[in-house]
């Protein structure tokens, strides 16, 4: 008999396919990015999205289309990372609202459900672009509008919905000339397609595997030695992160890491889970680590703990926790005075960070370009600032959505997100604050700021392709501006003085250089004496950045 409505616990099937599917397919979905660079995250950062929902939904005790829509909604929400990841928890928020106060879901449910997923979506974004995965979601919710309208059944609903998007999807390249430049249809819609296609799957019976959680996996925090009873730390830094495999990983691979990582520490725990792979090791010098991860893939969950102070600190912190216990109140106690404004920076390199640091910033997330932080991780460094406003600098134009998102789930405290798109906008929009100023007046003060920088960043490009007059080919140095590639070259050093000239014009008075964790001192210094020289009317800084992926951060103002 063909079943002409879904019910909760088809529901939760669906999407868990849906979850998987994606999953599956999003190392492909990296590589459909248009620039080549190697922090093609959408997959990714999809994938993180809707597993964060997927775990809450595998986790329910009670199943019913009002709890799985809440957890749906909830989970992706707090889960979402990037753009992509962002767009899609918000056509899952509107999608759950659509169908969370019904028992089944016929084909005309589904489709209001559908076109509120789209205007929720819509309205989440501040200048919707099309061709983009917005484009596709509304192309599905239009046919599905239109063919709930007819005598159909649910399998011929879903299946011409999906015919139907997947033709919006190929025409992408037409609405957007940069994916027509590039030979790709848009990333993000593509991901959106496997997510329709794994639940229509799961609706059809195909044999799925449901299970969110593998088997094998292992707890870092089950594995993590207990730093605080060890009087004597050999190697004092415990780091863990996870590796997204984008480079060909065999067993003959993880047993060269493992040697790698004994030679460098101990209380080593590498635990390889298809296209992900785990790490926890005990070091004196995480950098080393974390450089030999990133010739595998790209990072997330990244920690680093000091276990020397994590030692030093357990007798004042057990006196503390034995004085809130003692407290007549139960209200937490701050961390830190209350204050009337508080700074939260994205940031990635220990340079970068403490140059935020110094500026005033409070809280530093850790991420960038290599490993977008969640909306959680947004809303936990705002629970950690003890003020009344907190502005909060992206530093990436692929974490502003998430920033804003947190923003919308915050009530207690006035949340300023400045859309900065590159840290050397971050910094600029610190140093313009003056805290004279209102809230208000400082918001537009460090816009404004921001806005009178340019970028370049220099990195490695992972792929073939062409951009605009630029012919690059995989392994080639590319200098990347804020909104173009700058300079193509096989040198680093030549593709940062030919960047740094298409960045300059009349007006420039000062350059600053930060070097990432692959440059030596002297390397950089080089540059700076070639950029005095070129350039003798500007002042020219460096700093030590220490960030992963890109050789220099370079900002002209």
């Amino acid at each position: 008999m063909e079943t002409n409505t879904i019910n909760a616990s088809l529901c939760a099937k669906m999407f868990l396919a849906g979850a998987k599917n994606l999953e599956s397919k999003k190392e492909w979905i990296n590589e459909l990015n248009v620039f080549p660079v190697p922090d093609g995250d959408t997959g990714t950062n999809m994938t993180l999205t809707i597993m964060s929902a997927a775990k809450e939904v595998a986790a329910l005790d009670s199943l019913t289309m009002e709890t799985l829509a809440k957890a749906i909604s909830s989970g992706s929400l707090r889960g979402a990372r990037g753009n992509s990841g962002v767009i899609l928890s918000q056509l899952f928020r509107g999608f759950t609202k659509g169908i969370k106060h019904y028992d089944e879901i016929d084909t005309s449910i589904l489709a209001s459900a559908m076109q509120k997923a789209v205007e929720t979506a819509y309205k989440a974004v501040m200048k919707p672009k099309e061709g983009t995965i917005l484009t596709v979601a509304r192309g599905a919710a239009d046919k599905a509008a239109e063919l709930a309208e007819t005598d159909i059944d649910m399998k011929s609903f879903i299946s011409q919905v999906i015919d139907h998007a997947d033709g919006v999807l190929a025409q992408t390249p037409e609405m957007l000339p940069v994916l027509k430049e590039a030979g790709v249809v848009d990333s993000g819609g593509q991901g959106l397609m496997q997510v329709l296609r794994g639940a229509y799957d799961a609706f059809l019976g195909k044999e799925i595997d449901y299970s969110i959680e593998s088997s094998g996996s292992v707890s870092m925090a089950q594995v993590k030695a207990d730093p605080q009873t060890q009087a004597d730390i050999k190697f004092g830094y415990c780091t863990e992160f996870i590796i997204m495999l984008e480079q060909n990983y065999t067993e003959d691979t993880e047993q060269e890491f493992k040697g790698f990582l004994s030679s460098i520490g101990d209380s080593i725990v590498v635990v390889s889970d298809d296209d992900i792979v785990k790490v926890h090791v005990h070091t004196n010098d995480p950098g080393k680590a974390i450089s030999k991860a990133l010739t595998y893939g790209s990072l997330t969950r990244m920690k680093i703990d000091n276990m020397r102070e994590e030692h030093q600190e357990k007798l004042i912190k057990d006196a503390e926790k034995i004085a809130a216990q003692q407290a007549a109140s139960a209200a937490a106690i701050p961390d830190e005075p209350k204050k009337d404004v508080g700074f939260i920076s994205v940031s990635i390199g220990e340079g970068i960070g403490q140059i935020f640091r110094d500026l005033g910033v409070d809280y530093l997330v850790e991420g960038g370009q290599t490993m977008n932080p969640s909306t959680e991780d947004m809303l936990l460094a705002v629970d950690k600032v003890n003020a009344d406003t907190i502005f909060i600098l992206p530093n990436n134009k692929n974490i502003i959505l998430a920033a804003n998102q947190a923003k919308a789930m915050t009530k207690e405290k006035n949340i300023i997100v400045i859309p900065t798109k590159t840290v050397p906008q971050g910094i600029s929009a610190m140093i313009s604050y003056n805290a004279e100023l209102s809230a208000k007046e400082n918001e537009e003060a460090m816009k404004e700021g921001s806005q009178s920088v340019s970028t370049g960043q220099i990195t490695y490009a992972v792929r073939n392709t062409h951009i605009g007059d630029k012919e690059i080919h995989e392994g080639d140095i590319m200098g990347i501006g804020d909104s173009s590639i700058l300079a193509v070259g096989q040198e680093i050093q030549t593709v940062a003085e030919e960047t740094v000239a298409a960045m300059m014009d009349a007006d420039s008075e000062l350059i600053s250089v930060y070097y990432g964790s692959d440059i030596e001192e002297d390397t950089a210094n080089a540059l700076v004496d070639a950029l005095t020289e070129k350039y003798p009317s500007c002042e020219v800084e460096v700093y030590s950045g220490g960030q992963p992926i890109y050789y220099y951060v370079i900002s002209v103002e």
